[in-house]
């Protein structure tokens, strides 16, 4: 249960045995509807057990807007100061070798303690504070390009489900809170992010093969042309997805919305925001509260990236730019800039 008292310029919210102090709570965090900060932090409140789910125990970056989503932002990845001693923390490397004390949620008052700090997003890492360097979630993003929309997204996913199923894997569908889909798929902690990140890469050509007029995991965006790109990079290291439930920085406040794979065909994008979300989750419930009861093998996918690299000559694709020269990846050059030179 959770209750208001407070002052003129600020308002404090019972979250279970624990008091959040929201300051400037009318301020207006999303002009075009005009939802203030308090309305954000309530949207929280509302599903709190649903993202606490979803962040549990991960290292987490705070993707703030201090002064709402049309003011300036920034990715906050270190702790902020003045973290309460009731949130842990955990130590996480960067690929540029340096590391950081990141915030990691156990609780809903601790997503509603970063939501007062303009936090509107919650970017987790897909590993526990107990052991940072083996992802316990391999995460598909399927990114909508220019020509495409949620609608490809969801005749990707189908088809993504069987590619899954076929290699023993189950996956969880949630809106990207934008034009794509999201399938969260929980693995065992045994793999590093290089590794998880190769799977990706294989489950995604593995698509590509199927649906080659529809998927692509062209890392160039020249290549891609009008089709849904599986954007494997998601996996790498320092590279996160917005979670279940986090409220996305776009003007109507939508949400990443959970979704059952039955009824990915039946929604869109918009039906979700901070409006919609409490009543959904009030009938509903988390629908991927089972996540966490079950934990896959990647063998399968890395079994399937061997035989790739071995008979077609598929071996590691691009890093993102501001990533260290990887062992075995290819040349980082754009193909029309690498065919000029």
């Amino acid at each position: 249960m959770a209750g208001k008292s407070g002052k003129a310029d600020a308002v404090e919210l019972e979250v279970g045995d624990r008091t959040v102090r929201v300051s400037n709570p009318d301020k207006v965090y999303f002009p075009e509807p005009g939802y203030t900060k308090l309305d954000m932090v309530t949207y929280y409140l509302a599903v709190g057990d649903g993202i606490t789910r979803a962040l549990r125990n991960r290292p987490t970056t705070l993707e703030r807007y201090p002064d709402g989503v049309t003011g300036e932002s920034f990715f906050q990845k270190r702790a902020p100061k003045y973290l309460p001693d009731w949130i842990p923390t955990a130590h996480i490397t960067f690929p540029s070798g340096r590391s950081a004390d990141e915030m990691c949620p156990t609780e809903p008052a601790a997503v509603l303690w970063a939501a007062n700090l303009g936090a509107v997003t919650f970017h987790p890492w897909p590993v526990r504070r107990d052991d940072t360097e083996h992802p316990d979630e391999l995460r598909i993003d399927l990114d909508p390009q220019p020509g495409t929309d949620y609608a490809d997204a969801v005749h990707a996913a189908h088809e993504l489900r069987t590619v899954l199923d076929e290699n023993g894997l189950r996956g969880w569908p949630k809106t990207s809170g934008g034009r794509g889909l999201h399938v969260f798929v929980p693995i065992e902690p045994r793999w590093t992010f290089t590794q998880v990140r190769r799977a990706a890469i294989a489950c995604g050509r593995e698509l590509e093969r199927r649906m080659p007029q529809r998927v692509t995991i062209k890392w160039w965006k020249e290549e891609r042309g009008e089709r849904i790109f599986v954007d494997y990079n998601q996996t790498a290291r320092d590279r996160t997805i917005a979670s279940a439930y986090s409220v996305r920085p776009r003007p109507h406040a939508p949400v990443s919305a959970p979704l059952r794979w039955e009824e990915i065909d039946d929604v869109v994008p918009e039906d979700f925001d901070i409006r919609t979300m409490p009543g959904r989750y009030a009938e509903a419930g988390d629908v991927h509260a089972d996540m966490d009861d079950h934990r896959f093998s990647l063998e399968t996918l890395l079994e399937l990236a061997r035989k790739d690299e071995a008979d077609h000559g598929l071996g590691d694709l691009p890093y993102p730019p501001e990533y260290p020269k990887m062992p075995g990846e290819p040349k980082r050059v754009q193909p029309s800039r690498a065919r000029k030179e």
